[in-house]
């Protein structure tokens, strides 16, 4: 039988020479194609295919393969999610199932235990595999019978449905509603749960890549039950329903433990809850992650490379800012540096890294856990946000007696930062040689690599939006969403961001001490190269990342 090298040696997609150096035995074999694979040689998808041809079974791409619901019920999803396996249909009297590694004799032995049938393995991509696991073992259909059952059972009265009642069980679908709620929600790769109290009913909508999806409607009488049970496991006053409150809890979900962060805001109709899910997995990034143009990844890697001085990274809420600190400090984090952090509220736990969480009510703001760590003697300061005067003189202060200072501001593009800080109350020259750059950024939907169509608009309208286009070369090809099961029909599947990288140089520091306008900064950044986030955004859409339409909608 032919190693997985020899295949792809053998359909030109690695040159020969990789035989001798790869080939060392099917393990050695296997690991050595995964280290391909990972590194971006080959893809998931060759990689099956030769597994396929390697053990002589079946390749199946599953978004087109006509999967029996049938053939489905006789492995239980947990099952399916552990041993990443599929059961898709039937060949006579034995079972169809989708693997991805078919060598897996403890994942056979247990299929067939569990359905009690003979099993006829296939091989798949992996994440075509994880996306049909995800997609027809969703939490929906339990959530709809479970929703059924609560209005037949739970009576409408507030107080004899979770805050009076001691018998659990009448808790208990509660818990478990809010258990499938948050658990549908991190397999959906959402970033947000939102439960609103309406009139007559209790909506649940989840952000999914920027955009909110309307999931679940559930009825009026569970709402009390639904926030109450929320408030308990986010440690936050359950009697108190008059004022705002915040609050965090920790699930764990798939052997991971993920962070909720937990806001309540009253409303006409009761309260309504946000969860933010916080997986640390995005703390773990790498910088080239961040999929920065070389350009812009140039400019900023000479700033946090400095042994002082002040980033800002800038945007509107939910566009990134966090991930990209921390993958910042992630990347220039090391045991001989001392790194300390002041955040409201700590969203991400790292290894390695003093974090300190903002208490207003102990008295412990911004501007004084600021003053107090600058005597711990840090190399490397992360300012969660800079909100006020009090809290930006003492970051800048500090960026200008040797410390690297990482921070966030609220501003729509990279120039309008030197201006915010002025308006602040700061001195011009103070802003001016403390900051050394300042990063705006966008998240803009990923096209789905499946279903992406080229776009058809001519060139008119093109140059019309603002997109540059060489008529001398031959046109470039631009891509707009599709529509599979892959993405649910979106066309998109992922974020990518769009950023605006600006260096602050002679010229922009001269400006801001004459305290220019914002406009006549953004003018010398762009006359010394810096890209804008449109057109940082109309480079992606050359790379087939995103779409136009996406750009417009996420850009000014």
């Amino acid at each position: 039988m032919s190693s997985l090298t020899e295949i792809l040696i053998l359909h030109g997609l690695l040159p020969i020479e990789q035989l001798d150096t790869l080939k060392a035995g099917d393990t050695a074999d296997e690991s050595a194609v995964r280290a391909l694979v990972a590194s971006g040689v080959i893809t998931e998808l060759q990689f099956a295919r030769a597994r396929a041809e390697q053990t002589r079974l079946p390749f199946v791409e599953l978004i087109e393969y006509p999967v029996d619901r049938l053939a489905l019920s006789k492995v239980p999803a947990a099952m399916c999610q552990r041993d990443e396996v599929l059961p898709i249909g039937f060949e006579g009297n034995r079972l169809v199932l989708a693997m991805v590694d078919p060598g897996n004799v403890f994942a056979l032995d247990d299929v067939r235990e569990a359905a009690r049938m003979r099993v006829n393995p296939v091989v798949v991509e992996r994440s075509d595999l994880m996306a049909a696991i995800a997609r027809y073992h969703r939490a929906d259909e339990e959530l709809n019978d479970l929703t059924s059952t609560l209005e037949e059972e739970l009576v409408p009265q507030e107080d004899a449905l979770f805050g009076e009642s001691d018998s659990p069980e009448d808790a208990a679908p509660i818990v478990r509603f809010v258990n499938l709620l948050v658990s549908q929600a991190i397999q959906d790769k959402a970033s947000d749960i939102h439960i609103e109290p309406g009139e007559h009913s209790l909506r649940v909508r989840y952000r999914i890549d920027g955009v909110l999806h309307e999931m679940q409607s559930a009825p009026k009488n569970i709402q009390s039950g639904v926030i109450s049970r929320i408030k308990i496991m986010s440690d936050i006053d359950i009697a108190e329903r008059r004022k705002p409150q915040d609050g965090r809890m920790s699930v764990t979900h798939n052997g991971r433990q993920i962070d909720l962060r937990v806001a309540m805001l009253p409303t006409v109709w009761g309260e309504k809850v946000v969860l933010r899910i916080l997986d640390n997995a995005t703390a773990s990034m790498n910088i080239s992650d961040l999929q920065m143009l070389e350009d812009n990844m140039k400019a900023f890697r000479t700033a946090y490379t400095k042994p002082n001085g002040m980033i800002l990274v800038t945007g509107p809420t939910g566009s990134g800012k966090s991930t990209t600190l921390y993958t910042t400090l992630t990347t220039i984090s090391k045991p001989e540096i001392n790194v300390i952090t002041v955040e409201d509220p700590v969203e991400y736990r790292m290894a390695g890294i003093n974090q300190v969480q903002v208490n207003r009510k102990a008295g412990l703001t911004f501007a004084v856990a600021l003053r107090s760590i600058l005597r711990s003697d840090p190399d490397v300061v992360l300012l969660g946000e800079i909100r006020d005067q009090e809290t930006a003189k003492i970051a800048i202060e500090a960026s200008l007696t040797g410390h690297l200072v990482l921070s966030t501001l609220h501003t729509n593009d990279a120039p309008s930062a030197m201006t915010r800080l002025i308006e602040m109350g700061m001195e011009p020259f103070l802003v001016g040689s403390a900051i050394d750059c300042v990063v705006a950024q966008r998240l803009a939907r990923r096209l789905c690599t499946r279903c992406r169509i080229p776009d058809t608009r001519d060139v008119h309208e093109l140059e019309r939006l603002g997109f540059c286009i060489n008529t001398a070369a031959a046109p470039p090809v631009f891509y707009q969403p599709g529509g599979c099961a892959a993405c649910s029909n979106t066309g998109y599947r992922g974020r990518v961001a769009v950023h605006e990288v600006m260096t602050v140089s002679h010229e922009v520091e001269r400006l801001t001490i004459a305290r220019a306008s914002s406009t006549e900064i953004a003018t010398a950044a762009r006359a010394e190269g810096m890209t804008t986030l449109r057109d940082d955004g109309w480079a992606k859409v050359r790379l087939g990342l995103t779409s136009i339409d996406e750009v417009l909608r996420v850009v000014a």
